[in-house]
């Protein structure tokens, strides 16, 4: 019972991070639910605190490159604070009205859109011209499709380090497969 419980779990934590598509909070799920699994869970002593005080820094790691790449590209292709700023909301904004589109993925295109249309219109809005500001918008655009998967990849890296210590101990994924 408890293999068929670890791969249910396994497979819950999959499609959780899938929530990062639609810019909700995939990893923060995941490490709930991992505290959730050390707290319930048949094989819960595996996990410990220390193990979620490192998921919990890759969490915030993920959150902080988003932005960080977004802000950075931008910045690199030219876009002034307000710029970032603009993209930044414009991202959040484009995300949330996105997620009614195409079963909830939506969101992925409104988050990239938003960050290119806020960052576009804040530029324009400072006066820089039309060519400057495509082009600072056009970074925002880059970095935060770097940002997303870079967190998307982080949720992975969640999940990954989280299997061994939610398989139960006595046998190997690879010898109940078999």
């Amino acid at each position: 019972m408890s293999y068929f419980l670890a791969i249910l779990f396994v497979g819950i934590l999959c499609l959780i991070l899938l929530l990062n598509l639609i810019s909700l909070p995939a990893n923060w799920f995941i490490l709930a639910l991992l505290f959730l699994w050390k707290l319930i869970g048949p094989t819960g002593s595996a996990i410990t605190y220390a193990f979620l005080a490192g998921l919990l820094g890759l969490a915030i790691l993920g959150e902080i490159l988003e932005f960080g790449l977004q802000l950075w590209s931008g910045k690199r292709y030219g876009s002034t604070k307000k710029g970032n700023i603009g993209g930044i909301i414009g991202s959040i904004l484009g995300a949330i009205f996105g997620a009614a589109f195409l079963m909830g993925f939506g969101a992925v295109i409104g988050a990239l859109a938003g960050a290119f249309a806020g960052c576009l219109l804040m530029e324009l809005w400072c006066g820089r011209t039309k060519d400057e500001a495509m082009h600072a918008a056009t970074g925002a655009l880059i970095g935060r499709f770097f940002g997303m998967t870079v967190k998307i990849g982080i949720g992975v890296s969640m999940i990954y380090f989280a299997i061994h210590r939610i398989w139960p101990q006595s046998e190997t994924l690879t010898t109940v497969l078999l």
